[in-house]
Order: structure tokens, then sequence, then C-alpha cells
């Protein structure tokens, strides 16, 4: 830059007065003459080459006559020149200095007008100023494609014309019929609305309709914006269809027992995150759980996520995870030849009494098998003491009050492409009810190990039920026992659990998904090592808030499970199911569906008695409520 050059300020243009060592003092107009009357008003600066841009070399004549000159061509001969330098198939040549642009389009750069070109180049919807040489100190533009500057217009002449737009836009949505997929753009706030984003929505009001999240649902699937199947749950309760993503690394090194022979990982035949293993070495029942405790640290940056999450979201799309997808590899147990493991060694009484439980860093050799593979195998050398050991313990815990109810249970699957819905039944064997004691144990052999070494440990109880003096069999008597339950409680004070008929109780079995095991582990492990373990107020705070987010995770999968089965009535429309009545509720009647694991209101149907079953048609769903209607076919 030099005397009488002309540079860019701010947002307006400026001369080159002199240079003084590094810096320049630059004229620029402060104020611009107003049409009243009023003379412009200038100012002076002194500013660093950074601080400006280089426009013309110059010399000008002077600032008044820069900012003085006008000329309504410019604008047309932008067009021409945008169109010759346009290539035959519509695609934009590289960058262009404006000096080059000016030379097209004028046949000369000229100083005095510089400022006039370059302000009508920059409102010019052809051009672009290119940013890559711009912070380089340099002016040079592209051209837009067709499309770009399709777009830009678009959105000039909807600012522009913003009021009527919005007005014929909620003319359609009052008469749910958009123009799609223009008008998608405009229903962003409705979709916030329906995911509890946002707690009002403007759109609905203008409309003329009132504002639930249920009513801004059915409103996005009577418009087309949403498919019945879109499920909102996850998202209405601030969870996330993704995984954590924060990575735990591999399995620390340290010092480990290595237990001989093998312990069984046995789960469902969907179960791709397999934490616990069991094995009978003729002693000791050994429960291996997964030990992401060893990575994970208390107040780390992944531990607070997973407080955050409280366990693993299972909705039937998948499974959304406390702890990165990738851990699974290193630390769920079966996944690799020799798994790492936090292993309860439970030593029992012949009564299934816990006599000892002592608590190891362990490697162990894992085998997986599905229930149903359990079953077969039930009188293996290796599986027999198991199920002897597990039948003994539910013997145990029965003769102690504990409170058995069963009720269906079904998985549901999504296909990801058709969005079809599978539900089947959840078929259950001895083997799930073996796996079911031994994790109970290793729950209980946890929690004394925790007592006995006043470990502060998140202790699980339950209040015992009060049944009335006669109970119902079948189905109607274990809705009947599920009335009763008392809700669990977590403390720090161990206290029975009335529901599993034992005396001390934690979690510890699955810190892999839940948040509350995870703790427990944290606790285990820096006991073990001698390290620092968290006071009972710090314990129980954590787990507090992960057993909020967890409640929160489990309302999103249940209200997800019975989204996706409304779903599956509507894609089978003929079906019919049998149905059982639970209970009575005077006029009406409760009535569970086993197939579906559902249960339904019939209106006026007070003569039906309990367990008596009838044949029940799907008669209308609704989808945002989550309500559905059935027709009794036959009884």
């Amino acid at each position: 830059m030099t005397k009488n050059s002309l540079v860019l300020y701010k947002s307006t243009v400026a001369i080159v007065l002199n240079q003084d060592g590094d810096k320049y003092q630059i004229k620029f107009c402060s104020q611009p003459a107003s049409p009243g009357g009023k003379k412009a008003v200038y100012g002076e600066q002194k500013v660093r080459e950074k601080d400006v841009v280089l426009l013309h070399e110059g010399p000008v004549s002077s600032l008044e006559n820069v900012l003085s000159f006008c000329d309504e061509k410019i604008p047309d001969q932008l067009n021409e020149t945008y169109e010759l330098l346009m290539s035959d198939e519509g695609t934009a040549s590289e960058a262009i200095s404006i000096s080059d642009l000016a030379e097209y389009a004028r046949g000369e750069w000229n100083a005095d007008h510089a400022w006039a070109f370059y302000s009508a180049l920059s409102k010019d919807v052809h051009f672009e100023l290119s940013t890559e040489e711009y912070k380089n100190g340099k002016l040079f533009f592209t051209l837009r494609t067709q499309e770009e500057i399709d777009s830009i217009n678009q959105k000039n002449y909807e600012k522009e014309h913003e009021a009527e737009i919005r007005t014929a836009f909620i003319t359609r949505l009052k008469n749910k019929k958009l123009d799609l997929p223009a008008d998608a753009k405009y229903m962003g706030e409705v979709e916030a609305y329906a995911l509890n984003k946002t707690d009002k929505c403007k759109t609905m009001a203008e409309a003329g309709f009132s504002q639930t999240p249920e009513k801004a649902h059915q409103l996005l699937i009577d418009t087309g914006i949403w498919d019945i199947t879109k499920n909102p749950y996850p998202t209405r309760f601030g969870f996330s269809f993704e995984s954590a993503r924060e990575q735990l690394g591999a399995m620390p090194e340290e010092e480990r027992m290595d237990i001989p022979g093998f312990a069984y990982a046995i789960d469902s035949e969907h179960s791709t995150d397999p934490d616990d293993a069991v094995a009978f070495d003729g002693e000791y029942l050994w429960v291996h759980i997964a030990d992401p405790a060893s990575s994970v640290l208390p107040d780390s940056s992944i531990d607070i996520a997973a407080r955050g999450r409280g366990t693993t979201l299972y909705i039937p799309e998948g499974a959304s995870r406390m702890l990165a997808e990738s851990c699974l590899e290193d630390y769920a147990l079966g996944l690799k030849e020799k798994s790492s493991a936090l292993s309860f060694r439970i030593k029992l009484d012949e009564n299934s009494q816990i006599e000892d439980c002592s608590v190891f860093k362990t490697h162990v050799n894992v085998k997986r098998l599905t229930y149903k593979q359990a079953e077969e195998q039930k009188e293996s050398a290796e599986l027999k003491p198991l199920f002897e050991l597990a039948r003994k313990n539910k013997a145990r815990r029965e003769a102690n009050g504990a409170v058995t109810i069963q009720m269906p249970e079904v998985d549901i699957s999504v296909d990801k492409e058709s969005k079809k819905v599978t539900v089947e039944p959840d078929v259950k064997y001895e083997s799930n009810d073996m796996i079911a004691e031994c994790m109970i144990l290793a729950g209980e052999g946890a929690a004394r190990f925790a007592f006995k070494n006043q470990i502060p440990f998140p202790f699980v109880s339950q209040e015992r039920p009060e049944f009335p003096e006669s109970i119902p069999d079948g189905w109607a008597g274990s809705f009947a026992k599920i009335k009763c339950m008392r809700k669990r409680s977590v403390g720090i004070t161990p206290a029975p659990h009335a529901g599993l008929g034992v005396s001390f109780y934690s979690q510890v079995t699955s810190p892999l998904r839940r948040y509350s095991d995870l703790i427990a582990h944290q606790q285990l492990r820096a006991f073990i090592a001698g390290g620092h373990v968290l006071g009972k107020d710090e314990m129980l705070e954590r787990v507090a808030a992960g057993d909020a987010a967890s409640i929160a995770a489990k309302k999103a999968s249940r209200l997800s499970d019975t989204h996706w089965k409304l779903v599956y009535l509507l894609q089978n429309p003929e079906k019919t199911y049998q149905g059982f009545c639970i209970d009575r509720r005077g006029n009406d009647a409760l009535f569970l569906i086993p197939e579906l694991d559902m249960q339904t209101t019939m209106k006026g149907f007070s003569s039906a008695e309990l367990n008596q079953e009838v044949t029940l048609k799907m008669d209308r769903v609704d989808i945002p409520n989550q309500n559905v209607q059935f027709l009794v076919v036959s009884n």
C-alpha cells in the first residue's frame, strides 16, 4: 500500500494518507451525507496492514470522488460478465480477481470507480467473495452455480414476502394440506415441540391448534411430516439414539488372578453385551462380572457421561449404550479368548445360605451359551451343579417370603429399512432362572462383603408387600401381586429386600449398562486395592443422579415398546389375540394380551370373570396418545 491507495476498512472504504512505521494513517467517512442537506463526516485513524484489505493500489483523486461515483450500468455489466465466464456445461471458472472482473465488465480497473464496482459486485447474486483469497489480503470472487443463485433468489423472495407466505402456510396447516416438501422447513418448530425441545409452539397457536406434544405428534402425522413409525420418546426424555462416544481404551495392565477351567456367559440369543459368567468349582460359586470400572474412574469425563445416561437405553430400534460401543470388545465377557473380570467367589452352606464372599480381579476363560443351549446341557457335568445350586437358592428365598411373579414378556424388533415390526414371545427356560439366582447371590454376596468391610455402598431394599387374604390364580393373580409390591429403595444402610427374600442386597452384575452397578464396582475395586473409596454422602448423591436418569430411560424404553406394538397392530389389522381378564374396575374390565405383553381396558364389561379368556381384534389405534381399542370377537 502507498499514499492514496484505496482500502476496505471494516464496512466502509478509506484512502491511505501516509505511512508511519508499521502503521498507516487512513481517512474514511464515518457518517455519509444525508438527503436533508447534512454534510458527510470524515474521520482519520491509524491502522496496521492486517486491519485493512487493499482494494486498489491507486492513486485515487479523493475520497469524496470515490464515494460520489455511481454508474447504474454496473449490474448489467456484471450479468453479461457472468454469462461470459460460465462454461457451456454451466460450471463456474476458478476464482477471479476483482481487477480482472472489472476489466471484463467495464474494460478498465479505475481507482475512483473501484468502490462503486466493489459495492455492486458484493450485492450481485452471481458472484461470491472467495474467503480463502480474502484471508490472504486479496479480493477474489467465485461464480455461483445456477442452483445457488435460485436458492438465494428464493430466500430473498421469501424475506420480502414473509408475511403473505406465512399466512398462506398457516392456512394450509389449518387444513392439514401442506405443500411438501417446500412446507417442511416451516414445521421445525412443531417437530421441536413434539420432541419436548421447546415448551410452546407459536406455529400451532397461529393455526388454532391446542398445544400438547401429543397434538403436535398427530399434526406431524396428519400433514405427512412424520410417518406413523416415528418414535419420539427417547428424544422426549433427553436420550440420544447413539451410544456414548468417548472411548475407554484397552483394558489396563494390572495384576489379576487366573481362574482355571471355564465359566459360562449365558444370555439371550439377541444379546451383544455379555457382562456376566458363572461357574462352580466344586466348592465355590464364581460369578464373574465385566470390569469397566478398571478404566472408568470416579468423576472422569466417561463417568460423568455415564451418570447422565444412568443406564443403557434398550429400544426395539437397538441399544443406546451407557458406555461406548467399542468397549464391548475389550470389556464384555466371552468375546475374546480370555476375559478380564471382577469376580465374586461365594461359599454356600447346604441350604444355599452365604457363608463367605470374596472379591478378586481375575482373568477368566469364558464360553458363551444361549439360554436354550444351556437348557439342553443342564445335565452336563459343568452346568448341572449350577442348576442344583440355583434350585436350592430359590427354595431358600421363597421360604423367606420371596415373591415370584410370572408375567409375559415379548421381544420386539424393527427392520431398519422397511420398518416392519416383529413381536415374538420371550421363551423362558429353567436356565433363565438359574442365571437369575446366580445374579441374586452375587448381589447378596457383594452387599455382605461391603457391609462386613464397612465400604460405603448402594444397598438396595424393598419393604414387604401386604397381599390380600385371597389371591386368584393365573394372570389375574400375578397382576394382583404386582399391585401390592412396594418400590425399591437405594440407601447407604443395608435393609431386607422382601421381594427377593434376602437380608442384604445390591446390584453389581451389570456395570456395562447400569450406572449404580458401575459405582458399586468402583467402590469394591478401590477397597481391594487399598485406595480411596467415596464417602457415603458422595456415593449416594451420584447413585441418585444415575437413578434419576435410569428412571427416565426406563420410561423412554417402555413408551418406545408400546409405540412399536401399536405400529405392529396397524401393520397386522386382521390378526386376533387371546385376552385374559386380570382386573375389574366398576363397569370396565382390564384384559392382558400375553402375545403382545399389552393390557387393554374393555368398557362395559362388568360381567367378566377373572382369568376369563376372550378373543380380541384391534379396532382403532391412536399412535400419539398410545391408545388402542379392541373388539371382542368371541368369548
